[in-house]
């Protein structure tokens, strides 16, 4: 049995023995009912925080406020929350006041149909007071009550409904729909942190993530996340390479190719390897784009440093994408240069960018192929080998270090990985002459 819902039961039974209420809440209990293994197990209940404090042994009181605390078994942390009804927002974000309530007042605080149910498993009985069993059978994302004031209360709900319709396969409910559009320009006030996390996970957990871009779009919620995606709409491409149109669906198309739950770095690279097409763009016989993996390499490093990703996967993307358009040479590499690029710690980033991008355009896989089994070739020994000469080799026979040094090792490595010579002592004598 699943070792967070036995530790989450236990909670929950320890919570009912003492006398109070308590029931599974949110999305366990929508997972539950879709057949799909739930990620955490919220408890809602009637005791107070203070109550549920003096239960448990170990807890932490990270929204003792508003009626949340922790509590930690066997290393596992349940959140538990006291039913309430909250007060009016203030910050698009917190609510200004709460008051402990029962719990059908507090489904109606929450966010969507679906994740406004309570599940009783003394009973085997789901309690839903908000229709959210009517929605998951005919797969809508609705806001409970009104929706003007569902997204007013949090403008981050405007993602959350994207990420739930496109993880759940499902529809945004018409009237939630056109409320999201109205109320599209207030998600610039929530935090980059918070819509990162939001967008992230859209782009990660859904099954086609270029469908829900194109959603993002259509909502008007893309401008207050990427306004930069918005140029590569109508950016015509020479349709030799690209017979799939322009570079918003070519876009469009590798992030539903890419495989299922992603990494963040592939995602953002694949998303953003094309964004600095537009600027980039010129027409002669037909459209070219001079440079275009470097300015695009720049202006996403500009924008992952804005939803505050961590550096060193801004790094990784940045690389990927500066480098993504050296692919079409490889099979006419020297075998120095060739072995760097396998040896690259972002290779196999910029080898699946490198398939996916081939993938949805023209579908010619011959470099993607190629490299695929050049690294094969290579696992028998290292693909980047210790360096023969050393700085202190060079200084040893008279030559300080500076630019002359470097390039001269430079040299002598590249010599080493071609295989030109069989050995240090041999490379020694050649670097002298």
């Amino acid at each position: 049995m699943d070792t967070v819902y036995t530790t989450a039961l236990k909670i929950l039974n320890t919570i009912r023995t003492a006398g109070f209420a308590a029931l599974f809440a949110g999305g366990s209990v929508r997972d539950m009912l879709l057949g799909r293994p739930a990620k955490d197990y919220d408890i809602a209940t009637d005791a107070l925080p203070e109550q549920i404090e003096a239960l448990f042994p170990r807890t932490v009181a990270v929204g003792k406020a508003f009626g949340v605390i922790i509590v930690v078994e066997n290393g596992i942390e349940i959140e538990v929350t006291t039913f309430r009804a909250d007060g009016g927002y203030q910050d698009g974000r917190r609510p200004g006041s709460i008051k402990f309530s029962g719990a059908e007042e507090d489904a109606q605080r929450r966010d969507f149909t679906i994740n406004g149910m309570f599940y009783d498993p003394a009973e085997n009985e789901v309690i839903d007071f908000t229709g959210g069993r009517a929605d998951l059978k005919n797969k809508l994302v609705r806001a409970i009550g009104e929706p003007d004031r569902r997204f007013a209360e949090d403008h981050l709900r405007m993602l959350r409904a994207v990420r739930f319709a496109f993880t759940l396969g499902f529809d945004i409910e018409t009237e939630t729909r056109a409320t999201i559009i109205r109320h599209a320009p207030a998600l610039a006030k929530i935090s980059p942190e918070r819509i990162e996390n939001e967008f992230s996970r859209t782009l990660t957990e859904s099954p086609n993530p270029g469908d829900a871009l194109r959603e993002l779009v259509e909502l008007g919620l893309i401008k207050f996340i990427i306004p930069e995606i918005l140029p590569l709409i109508g950016q015509e491409q020479p349709p030799e390479f690209h017979p799939e149109g322009d570079v918003f669906e070519h876009t469009v198309l590798m992030l539903n190719m890419m495989p299922e739950h992603p990494a963040r770095e592939l995602a953002y690279a694949v998303l953003l390897h094309d964004v600095g097409k537009p600027a980039t763009a010129f027409k002669t016989d037909r459209w070219r784009f001079h440079n275009h993996e470097h300015v695009s390499a720049g202006m996403a490093e500009e924008i992952l440093r804005r939803l505050r990703l961590p550096a060193k996967e801004i790094r990784h993307i940045v690389i990927a994408i500066d480098r993504h358009m050296r692919f079409k040479d490889v099979q006419n590499m020297n075998r120095s240069t060739l072995r760097k690029l396998i040896g690259a710690e972002t290779f196999e980033l910029e080898l699946e960018l490198h398939r996916l991008d081939c993938a949805s355009s023209h579908r010619m896989l011959g470099n993607y192929e190629f490299l695929r089994r050049e690294r094969d070739n290579f696992k028998a020994e290292p693909v980047l080998p210790p360096r023969w000469i050393t700085g202190a080799d060079l200084i040893a026979r008279g030559i300080p270090p500076g630019p002359a040094m470097g390039a001269l090792l430079k040299k002598a490595y590249d010599a080493q990985l071609e295989g030109t010579f069989a050995n240090k002592a041999e490379l020694l004598e050649w670097l002298k002459k």
